[in-house]
């Protein structure tokens, strides 16, 4: 069974944080994919629109890394060409657009920040992948072209990271520890550990699951909450996120294993975790 992996920041050669990032959760991937029977292949080093489609056509399923604004196109080449492993380019567009999922998910009933009145506000690419670009201000008078603006919610910044099969069965996997720096004017994503336990949990876990069903995410995908007196969801991810990074060391099965599960609608009822925690730095992967 061959499977591709895409990870455009390893394959487009993109600068060396983002870099980093992406060679280690394509490793994590590649080695778990292998671990579970399968052969992988993967893009050249700058060569990556080049190789997919020819190497998405070779392969038994594939499945795609990339910033936000790119996923959706690259996707719908592997869905073109073989099967794919992770979200639809439908839910993948819908995810990318931040104000769109926001009003989404409020409509259904799920908590989210919102523009009510605050003291310190959230200024965030409309389109934009994790951290990138995030703004805070306490001037509710500025909104730049392109952003949208969100209330600060004071509280902990924590993910989920879930699998979710084309019919809908939905395994969460863990709660994320977010290590998030935080200074006056920016917000910026540091690394996480793995897995984290709050006392909240299943209200957690069913807000991220949701958030999934709406959305009509597939595969794995992560979602980003700020926990206060309620789990205020700040962004949906349909895709791996760095958490995989820490998540394949603490649980008993391979996660390239679970995620060929979830498209073959066989996932386990639960997965166990067999490592105390794990933390991962954004700069020392």
């Amino acid at each position: 069974m061959r499977v591709l992996l895409a990870e455009y920041a390893v394959g487009t050669s993109l600068e060396r944080g983002l870099l980093r990032e992406g060679k280690a959760m394509l490793e994590t991937l590649a080695v778990s994919f292998r671990k579970a029977g399968c052969e992988v292949v993967t893009p050249r080093p700058g060569r990556f629109e080049q190789d997919l489609e020819r190497l998405a056509a070779d392969s038994d399923y594939g499945l795609v890394i990339a910033p936000d604004e790119h996923l959706a196109y690259y996707t719908s080449i592997i869905e073109d060409n073989t099967v794919n492993l992770g979200s639809s380019p439908d839910s993948v567009k819908l995810c990318a657009d931040k104000l769109r999922t926001t009003e989404i998910l409020s409509e259904s009933g799920i908590a989210v920040a919102d523009d009510a009145p605050s003291t310190r506000y959230v200024l965030k690419p409309r389109w934009g992948c994790g951290s990138e670009g995030i703004i805070v201000t306490d001037d509710p008078s500025i909104l730049p072209e392109g952003f949208i603006r969100t209330r600060l919610i004071e509280g902990e910044h924590i993910s989920v990271s879930l699998l979710r099969s084309p019919s809908g069965i939905t395994l969460p996997i863990t709660i994320n520890k977010q290590i998030v720096e935080i200074t006056p004017r920016k917000i910026r994503y540091r690394g996480g550990v793995t897995p984290y336990f709050p006392p909240r949990a299943d209200e957690i876990l069913n807000a991220g699951m949701r958030a999934g069903e709406i959305l009509g995410c597939s595969g794995y995908f992560g979602v980003d909450i700020v926990l206060a007196d309620r789990p205020y969801i700040v962004d949906v991810n349909p895709r791996p996120t760095t958490s995989i990074i820490g998540i394949n060391q603490v649980i008993d099965r391979e996660i390239g294993g679970l995620i060929l599960d979830a498209r073959l609608e066989r996932l386990p009822e639960s997965i166990n975790i067999i490592e105390r925690e794990v933390t991962y730095r954004l700069d020392e992967l």
